[in-house]
């Protein structure tokens, strides 16, 4: 029985999609590979002393290029699809063929498309430890297109990246309910295919319209999955928000020119949202994390006017303590609660 995503073909055609990345000799890709493991040992300490969370750190650094990012991704993405396989033993040989390929398909030109555009994740669905992946060719590429100093850059990078690793350091319940939440946001996928349909006819006029906040994503939900995507959203929020604020907090005693950085990676998130590649980022949901970030770095920024990093910190003790997607929009909420 063929598994819920054609893994070969997301491969296939996601290295086609995503291309090489910027030209670089043998002897200046080594040392931006050598730099960037060096500067990400760099960060750490930076990081645990700005947000004061010392767990030890179980999970490795390793510095890849697009291809490899797009391989973990696949191989995290077959750990967490098993909903999916499940489902699919139900169905006819053939839909479960044309539905494998499908979905392989769309993958692969998912991964393309972002895995261009990625400068670093932290994976935590892999086989062994977590580890932190740091997209070579595009910390080029984006430092390059900003113009801006390249150790500067990638420490910045290094800075936010490591601080992921260090969140779920410091709440090491938080992989299981993240995939708790995402196995439930798939086990209430099943749609017919009137309702597939009907839904997509809504996605594409939310898209057009811009009625919808969460775009396609909002448009394809049922009632059920909104309340999953609601916990997941404000999760996500908060990891990416906390990362954010976390890498300006260093300052320019660590990063001289992070002011500059930052208003120039500002300006690009911007020039993103307009034109084709706007329209393609609001269909993959991409607009929606831009939107995270804002979000979540405003909660953060809010709690820490209240009591400062050990008053945020408690959002790592426990799942109760971490914030709904209404307290996100409103951090008054969440200080009143917790």
């Amino acid at each position: 029985m063929p598994d819920a995503v054609d893994w070969n073909l997301a491969a296939t055609l996601g290295a086609r999609v995503v291309g090489g990345g910027p030209r670089l000799s043998p002897d200046e890709a080594n040392e931006v590979v050598a730099e960037l493991y060096y500067l990400a040992g760099e960060a750490t300490p930076l990081v645990q002393e700005t947000t004061g969370l010392h767990q030890h750190l179980p999970s490795e650094v390793k510095v890849v290029d697009r291809a490899e990012w797009i391989r973990s991704n696949l191989d995290s993405f077959r750990r967490i699809s098993a909903p999916l396989t499940e489902r699919l033993e139900t169905a006819s040989a053939f839909t479960r063929e044309v539905g494998s390929r499908a979905t392989g398909a769309q993958l692969g030109l998912v991964l393309g498309f972002v895995g261009s555009r990625v400068l670093g994740q932290f994976e935590i669905f892999t086989e062994d430890d977590p580890r932190l992946l740091l997209v070579a060719p595009n910390i080029v590429e984006i430092e390059r297109q900003l113009q801006v100093k390249p150790r500067d850059f990638r420490l910045w990078v290094c800075v936010h990246e490591q601080t992921h690793r260090i969140q779920f350091a410091a709440a090491p319940w938080l992989t299981g309910y993240l995939l708790e939440n995402i196995h439930e946001y798939m086990g209430l996928s099943d749609m017919s295919t009137g309702e597939l349909f009907g839904r997509l006819a809504g996605a594409v006029r939310a898209v057009r319209s811009g009625d919808e906040p969460d775009g396609v994503i909002g448009a394809l939900q049922s009632p059920e999955q909104k309340q999953v995507f609601d916990r997941l959203t404000a999760v996500m929020s908060l990891l990416e928000g906390h990362a954010d604020v976390v890498m300006d907090e260093v300052g320019p005693q660590a990063i001289p020119t992070v002011k500059v950085i930052r208003a120039a990676f500002q300006y690009r998130r911007a020039a993103g949202t307009s034109g084709w590649e706007g329209f393609l980022r609001r269909v993959l949901g991409m607009d929606l994390k831009a939107r995270q970030y804002a979000q979540g770095a405003s909660f953060v920024r809010a709690v820490m006017a209240d009591g400062g990093m050990p008053r945020l910190n408690a959002v790592w003790e426990s799942a109760d303590h971490l914030p709904t997607r209404a307290e996100i929009e409103d951090p008054t909420q969440w200080l009143a609660r917790v």
